[in-house]
């Protein structure tokens, strides 16, 4: 690969690679990493998933689909929190964070609660190794699943405040003895995310900086890819800290926000509906920069 690759890849999975729906990512979109990696592009994971998630749903495809031996791809999961590094043969080893972990017994709690009252629109995720995640089942619309989610939050809020943890969710916040809220309760479109307040999109790009600093790789440029608010975060720090960036926002009807000191890309740039968003977007930047590629090598 080589050390100053025009442009880097910094990609949040759920949304613009791994579909909402499906929650699983389409062979499309795996044949244009390989493409684009095979191309000296580095793509690196930044994702609130678990490492699991990853090596089930990325790493397991792409290797399936003739990665080659050369390559090697960073994630950097639970928002920080955990990171590896894959190649064609196996998973490396996973790194976690163990300081921005959730406390273990506040997540007996809330598997608890799934359990016996929320198990009929969500699930606890055993995967996470720093965060406690509750996710959407697939066969619950999305209309009982918010009405839930409500409900769950509120919940979880209150089993926080119970054993003393500082918390905050939104605009309400209920500090511990000492006045700290040291977790959110972050709610999206098909989960709740509990959290250390340190963890965010910002700290995987600080990762993602490094980990391709120890391999001699120094970017020109960047691509932030992300389907919410907190994803410009990622933009947001590399932009602080000197590096030419875009950002890519493949669920713009949220609102775009303002004063941005970089460029925001949606899939209109590229000459599509509005309606073309999530893994759909996602797709079509990555066969975007293919093809910029492949007019520069032609």
């Amino acid at each position: 690969m080589p050390t100053n690759p025009p442009f880097a890849l910094l990609l949040d999975v759920d949304g613009p690679i791994a579909s909402p729906v499906t929650r699983d990512v389409s062979p499309e979109i795996i044949a244009m990493f390989l493409e684009l990696s095979a191309s000296g592009i580095p793509i690196v994971f930044n994702t609130g998933r678990s490492d699991d998630f990853i090596k089930h749903e990325v790493m397991e495809p792409m290797i399936a689909a003739g990665m080659p031996p050369t390559l090697s791809i960073h994630a950097i999961c639970e928002k920080g929190a955990t990171w590896f590094t894959f190649d064609s043969k196996r998973a490396g080893e996973v790194h976690v964070d163990h300081k921005l972990a959730v406390p273990g017994n506040f997540s007996d709690g809330i598997r608890q609660l799934v359990t016996s009252s929320f198990s009929d629109c969500m699930f606890f995720d055993e995967t996470k190794l720093a965060m406690v995640s509750v996710e959407q089942n697939l066969d619950t619309s999305d209309t009982d699943y918010r009405r839930a989610q409500t409900e769950f939050d509120a919940a979880a809020l209150e089993e926080m405040a119970r054993l003393g943890l500082g918390v905050r969710r939104h605009d309400i916040a209920r500090p511990d003895t000492n006045g700290d809220t040291n977790f959110r309760i972050d709610p999206t479109i098909i989960s709740t995310d509990i959290e250390s307040m340190a963890l965010g999109k910002d700290l995987g790009a600080k990762r993602a900086l490094g980990m391709l600093a120890a391999d001699g790789i120094v970017p020109d440029s960047w691509f932030t890819v992300g389907d919410s608010r907190t994803d410009y975060a990622m933009a947001d720090w590399l932009a602080v800290n000197g590096h030419e960036v875009s950002h890519v926002d493949v669920r713009p009807g949220d609102g775009i926000p303002s004063g941005k000191t970089y460029p925001v890309l949606t899939a209109t740039d590229l000459g599509l509906a509005e309606e073309v968003i999530h893994d759909h977007a996602g797709l079509a930047f990555l066969r975007h920069w293919r093809g910029l590629l492949g007019a520069s090598l032609s």
